[in-house]
């Protein structure tokens, strides 16, 4: 489903070169769960960020259904962000005066899916993901938990083949993350959605991945299959 072949990223800041990634491979078979590890500084968000098509490499392939996205121009990154990958923030990133369902009609809207179809559908996902009596609230009147419930359902309304995660948890307590973690565990063995995990976390991540690839100074140190 995924192929990373050399992947490398150089910032350059005030003529400094700053190298991000260096010469990462793997790959991802369609509905695994990917738990990507690594402290700050390691490349781990530089990494998911490329595979969603919010920034390009410096070089290197990203094979993403036999397509590389390195060689794709904006309208196609666009229109990969859009069908293609579902992303989910720490930050959350709600728009603060829209509902919970309307956060989740948001991405519908730009896809042009009709309103009464886009309803349809945020209601059903708000409600998969534990909301349903939350539809109306705004993300002030939201928990940390539930606030980031949202952002999956939206991250979920265009149906991707793959969910990107950066560090979903990390504004939540540990019993709040554990469930986000639990809902989005469910997610790929229940809907078979590909999940790719960056995380500070290690036991948590050794616990629910199936892979884990293990990031230091923008390079892989550690790929270990977990059998499950």
């Amino acid at each position: 489903m995924l192929q990373i072949h050399h992947l490398s990223k150089i910032y350059l800041k005030a003529k400094i070169v700053i190298p991000a990634l260096n010469d990462v491979s793997f790959n991802v078979t369609k509905s695994e769960f990917i738990g990507i590890i690594g402290k700050s500084g390691s490349g781990k968000s530089t990494l998911l960020n490329l595979i969603g098509g919010l920034d390009r490499p410096s070089g290197g392939e990203i094979i993403f259904m036999d397509r590389d996205l390195a060689r794709m121009s904006r309208y196609e990154l666009a229109l990969h962000r859009r069908y293609s990958v579902g992303m989910i923030f720490q930050s959350f990133n709600l728009i603060p005066s829209l509902s919970a369902l309307e956060n989740v009609v948001l991405p519908l809207t730009f896809a042009g899916v009709s309103k009464k179809k886009r309803k349809q559908v945020a209601g059903m996902l708000l409600e998969m993901t534990g909301l349903a009596d939350r539809t109306d609230h705004l993300p002030t009147e939201l928990s940390g938990g539930e606030t980031q419930r949202v952002a999956i359902a939206r991250a979920l309304a265009n149906e991707p083949s793959m969910l990107l995660a950066d560090e979903p948890t990390g504004n939540l307590d540990s019993v709040t993350a554990r469930e986000i973690i639990g809902l989005l565990r469910d997610l790929n063995k229940n809907k078979g959605i590909t999940v790719l995990l960056v995380t500070h976390d290690q036991e948590t991540a050794e616990e629910i991945s199936d892979h884990i690839i293990r990031l230091k100074d923008g390079q892989i140190v550690d790929g270990t299959e977990r059998k499950r």
